[in-house]
């Protein structure tokens, strides 16, 4: 499907770039979802994949909302306030989501379900929705305490410990972008976000869509919001009187989750210690204090012991959901160990 976004010119003066924990949390859910996993995401799934499923986050509300192809619920994805948003301001505009948007959401929800089933369902919408939807439908103002509980959870798990490489490459892109905008202007910037993105005659054209994108009568302006997990879609939403938003892959996606082997950290060991030095190099990939204790070979009541002053000194991050505990570097750790020769 082929549509357009028609642009005027006040809407190119009020574009603007916005970064969005509630869009990475519903694109990483999709990518999740798909099958198979797309590539530049496979070696972030594998990690994440056992957690969410020891925490019950494999089968609970986000697996509902969130199909691997078709509607995204728009109530998921509020917009974001200011340049860079937090999860806290996100969760709870999701908590005070109108009945309006919400009746949209489950209509095109039931549809999707529907159309893959091959069954209708009552008021021409789709059948077998699942008890989540229901329970939505039912009890909102519960259920979307409970979904935002949930997306706090699979933050913790699948997302907080790797944000500090996830938000420098967001980041970095509003960065060039912005530079872009301000070389060649921003119909410019507008035609490089995706290869299914066209700007011509005034009109944002937007290719391969499963839905119509249509200019709405109020919501001036227009969102950007780069994506690690978009990749490789383009992912929209247009409410009245929001302004529409187009999530795109960030540039430098895929490098995100590039292995990055061990540095040589020696010339850490005389200031950390040496088995700091090797926790804070092991942590490429964030784990659990048994995981590193394994690695490094000490107990899990030494390792802990590291990481907590490894944390008091800004080197590292922990994550709480449940049970787990994921310990990762910070920007600091890893601008440290990048810097070492």
């Amino acid at each position: 499907m082929r549509t357009g976004l028609p642009l005027t010119a006040d809407d190119l003066a009020l574009t603007r770039f916005a970064v969005s924990p509630m869009w990475e949390v519903v694109a990483a859910c999709r990518a999740l979802a798909a099958d198979p996993v797309p590539v530049p995401h496979r070696r972030w799934a594998a990690q994440v994949r056992p957690r969410l499923a020891a925490a019950g986050l494999d089968r609970g509300w986000l697996a509902e909302l969130v199909p691997p192809h078709g509607h995204l619920p728009d109530f998921l994805n509020p917009v974001p306030d200011r340049p860079v948003t937090d999860l806290a301001a996100e969760l709870a505009a999701i908590r005070a989501t109108g009945p309006a948007l919400l009746r949209h959401d489950l209509d095109c929800l039931h549809a999707d379900r529907g159309n893959r089933d091959g069954r209708g369902g009552r008021d021409g919408r789709g059948g077998r929705s699942g008890p989540r939807l229901r329970a939505l439908e039912r009890e909102p103002e519960q259920a979307l305490r409970r979904i935002t509980a949930e997306i706090e959870a699979f933050w913790q798990l699948a997302l907080a410990p790797y944000w500090s490489r996830i938000g420098a490459v967001l980041e970095a892109d509003v960065l060039r972008r912005a530079r872009r905008a301000a070389e060649r202007g921003s119909a410019a910037v507008l035609g490089e976000l995706h290869g299914t993105v066209r700007w011509a005659d005034g009109t944002l054209h937007l290719s391969e869509r499963h839905c119509a994108v249509t200019r709405i009568p109020t919501g001036a302006g227009l969102l950007l919001v780069p994506s690690v997990f978009a990749w490789p879609r383009l992912l929209t939403r247009t409410v009245s009187p929001d302004p529409p938003q187009l999530c795109y892959p960030a540039l430098g996606a895929a490098t995100v989750w590039e292995h990055r082997p061990a540095p040589r950290a020696e010339a850490l060991a005389p200031v950390l210690g040496r088995t700091r030095t090797r926790l804070l190099a092991e942590l490429d990939v964030p784990a659990s204090t048994t995981e590193l204790a394994a690695r490094c070979g000490i107990t899990a009541p030494a390792a802990s012991q590291h990481l907590t002053a490894l944390r008091t000194a800004g080197l590292v991050s922990s994550h709480r959901a449940g049970r787990f505990v994921l310990y990762a570097r910070t920007a600091v750790a890893d601008g440290w160990l990048a810097a070492l020769p």
